[in-house]
């Protein structure tokens, strides 16, 4: 009887527990909970087209417009003058930049001039007997001949028969001559043609000097133009005296300029045209490199916007209904971080931040700022 009842047992045993195991089983099999669709938040504008002022971005270096390289015409010895031949210095209009030594040549210059006096004088008791109305005229020449200036001009000729007397004794001829060598005497002495500072110096007091070798740089420090290249598109635009906005590469400093010459012709190779923008400010050095901003033109009916928002196909989305749209635009000018566009119309709701992974169809929502998009 006991076996009988424990056999009992473990049957009923045996079943719930296969019971058991096939409603665990059956519990496993739960419908997977539906995943909730993420709607992106977005920020947008509502276009208003206006007039949009197209800015021409373009750079370049600065250069002095007053230049000069200094060369030497004539050789000798580097003369020290009052002031050091050294970069940095700087010299007024008609100050010696520098002195080459002339006391040979110089020597040379006074006995041509020398000779020429005494050939006048040679002829002035020919001149009191055959032409007594010039001699007075000569003889005032020779009492102003001195040999420590420039030689001064001969009288005018008043007749044929003077000129001809004068110019049979050589004196004409003298005379050109020495006027000859004073030019070059002249070229031993470098002065400044302008008030400026000396950028290169490529010799030193001292050193001897040789004809046609170059002696260093001088520039004019209160002006400067800046070259730069500006597409042939926006030729026609550029005026000479326009104002010009220029920015130094930290957009720390800005400058005004204007727009002195444009160049003729356009540029075969780059399809640009040359523009020089002259500027003026103390606080500007030769070499800086500078930043213009030229007012090209200014397009009406049009709305500017990020460059990144264009989508290829020249298109960009706008939002209707919460759901984003691509509709067709007509770009007209391009920047590196903006485009200016035509074609859409007012009120027209579009991005202003780009949405990552966007497409048309997307449900969207809208952000109240900036700080609360996704």
């Amino acid at each position: 009887m006991r076996k009988i009842i424990l056999a009992g047992i473990g049957i009923v045993l045996i079943v719930a527990s296969i019971l058991g195991a096939k409603t665990i089983i059956d519990n496993k099999h739960k419908p997977k909970p539906v995943k909730e669709k993420v709607v992106k938040t977005v920020i947008t504008d509502t276009v208003l087209n206006s007039d949009v002022k197209i800015v021409v971005p373009a750079n370049g270096s600065l250069t002095a417009k007053q230049r000069l390289e200094i060369y030497a015409e004539v050789q000798g010895i580097f003369k020290t003058g009052n002031k050091l031949f050294k970069p940095g210095q700087e010299y007024r209009a008609g100050e010696p930049l520098i002195r080459i030594d002339a006391s040979e040549y110089y020597a040379s210059v006074q006995s041509a001039k020398s000779e020429l006096y005494n050939s006048i004088a040679a002829i002035m008791p020919d001149l009191r007997l055959d032409f007594p109305d010039v001699f007075q005229k000569w003889q005032n020449y020779l009492s102003s001949f001195d040999l420590s200036k420039t030689t001064p001009k001969l009288p005018e000729m008043t007749s044929d028969k003077e000129n001809y007397f004068i110019t049979g004794r050589g004196i004409v001829t003298s005379y050109y001559s020495v006027k000859n060598l004073e030019q070059r005497l002249a070229k031993y002495t470098i002065s400044a043609p302008f008030t400026g500072i000396l950028t290169e110096a490529l010799v030193t007091e001292g050193s001897l000097i040789r004809s046609g070798q170059k002696l260093g740089e001088f520039i004019n420090p209160s002006i400067y133009e800046m070259e730069v290249a500006i597409s042939k598109t926006y030729a026609s635009l550029l005026k000479v005296g326009e104002s010009v906005v220029l920015n130094d590469l930290d957009n720390t400093e800005t400058y005004t300029g204007k727009i002195s010459r444009i160049n003729g012709s356009i540029d075969a190779t780059t399809q640009t045209i040359t523009a020089y923008i002259e500027v003026k400010d103390s606080a500007l050095k030769e070499g800086m490199y500078l930043e213009a901003k030229l007012d090209a033109k200014t397009e009406t009916n049009a709305y500017e916007m990020d460059r990144n928002l264009l989508q290829d196909g020249n298109q960009v989305f706008v939002v209707k209904n919460n759901v984003l749209e691509l509709i067709n635009v007509t770009p007209v000018y391009f920047s590196d971080a903006k485009v200016v566009i035509k074609g859409i119309p007012n009120n027209t709701v579009v991005l202003k931040k780009s949405v990552p992974g966007a497409y048309s169809g997307m449900r969207v929502k809208y952000a109240k700022s900036l700080d609360t998009a996704e």
